[in-house]
């Protein structure tokens, strides 16, 4: 009897080994991946993170968004990319605030934890895929949209941040180029400008003032373009403005027809795409260098179903 229930006992120890590693083996255990990006204020980084649920769901991950809160964000994402290491999660999806957190991306690098950069490239030789957007082409095709509203002749503004920053050098240099193929002068560039909406209407009053006879004005993000927008209105002039991004506050202003159009990102794309590719680099998969996530141009015929789309994701 007590043999019996050795073998039984022993039996039962084997079944249990064998479920485990077969369970392992066709793939019930889902694959982990972070994701750590800027922010979760903006509604830029809320679609961006209902992109990458909705991979998660999709691809059959067991998947996590995390981002700092607005104050102290560098160090906060440095604490969140140590605590992820440790972790040790199969794949590691980032938007890096700088490049002072490729040391960290490194030692995801030695523990063979593929590395995906989202919304924001590095010149970082080891990543695995940069998911997003062709800064370049977002400024020429915002660039063609203003010039679309002018004459050849006619001068505008440009209104950035810092150009040091490749977001902003990239979409100013599309736009430039694309303006200047077709006939369009550039009267005033201000560029270093934070990202705030107050701080370019004032801007944008110096330069009405210095600049009369600027016809339009191109801002490197639609946040910067809302300001340059309100300073007109409130001047009661009417020009074109164009922005980059395709935020809620812009979109609403094309459908109801005070602006001719934005360029937009696409965020939720980004965050899809960027799950997509963590799996096939787990699954031994090779995925593309540059995986570019488009961009769209919002004038008064799509903006409508844009806006739909977008507020449903951020209810």
């Amino acid at each position: 009897m007590l043999k019996n229930r050795f073998l039984l006992l022993y039996l039962l120890v084997v079944a249990i080994t064998l479920v485990f590693f077969l369970s392992k083996a066709i793939g019930n255990e889902k694959p982990t991946i972070v994701v750590v990006i800027k922010d979760l204020d903006t509604q830029y980084f809320q679609l961006l993170k209902a992109g990458a649920e909705k991979g998660f769901q999709d691809f059959g991950v067991n998947g996590k968004v995390i981002a700092p809160s607005v104050d102290s964000e560098e160090v906060l994402q440095k604490y969140m990319l140590h605590n992820t290491l440790e972790q040790n999660p199969d794949a590691l999806i980032v938007a890096p605030l700088n490049s002072n957190v490729i040391p960290i991306l490194k030692e995801f690098q030695k523990k063979s934890i593929p590395v995906l950069l989202v919304d924001s490239d590095e010149s970082w030789e080891n990543k695995t895929s940069y998911i997003g957007t062709n800064n370049f082409e977002l400024g020429r095709v915002g660039g063609m949209l203003l010039a679309s509203q002018l004459q050849p002749g006619d001068r505008v503004a440009i209104i950035a941040g810092n150009m040091s920053h490749p977001i902003s050098a990239d979409r100013v240099n599309g736009a430039k180029k694309s303006l200047e193929d077709i006939g369009i002068g550039i009267a005033v560039e201000k560029i270093g400008l934070p990202n705030e909406t107050n701080v370019v209407k004032e801007v944008t009053e110096t330069i009405l003032y210095n600049h009369p006879d600027v016809k339009g004005v191109l801002a490197v993000t639609d946040i910067m373009a809302l300001g340059a927008f309100e300073s007109l209105k409130e001047q009661g002039l009417h020009m074109p403005v164009i922005g980059a991004d395709g935020i809620n506050d812009m979109i609403e202003l094309v459908e109801e027809g005070e602006l001719p159009g934005t360029v937009a990102q696409n965020p939720y794309d980004m965050g899809y795409l960027s799950v997509e590719a963590a799996m096939k680099v787990i699954n031994g998969e090779k995925v593309e260098s540059n995986i570019d996530s488009g961009v769209d141009i919002i004038i008064k015929g799509n903006a409508q179903q844009r806006l739909d789309f977008q507020k449903k994701l951020l209810d």
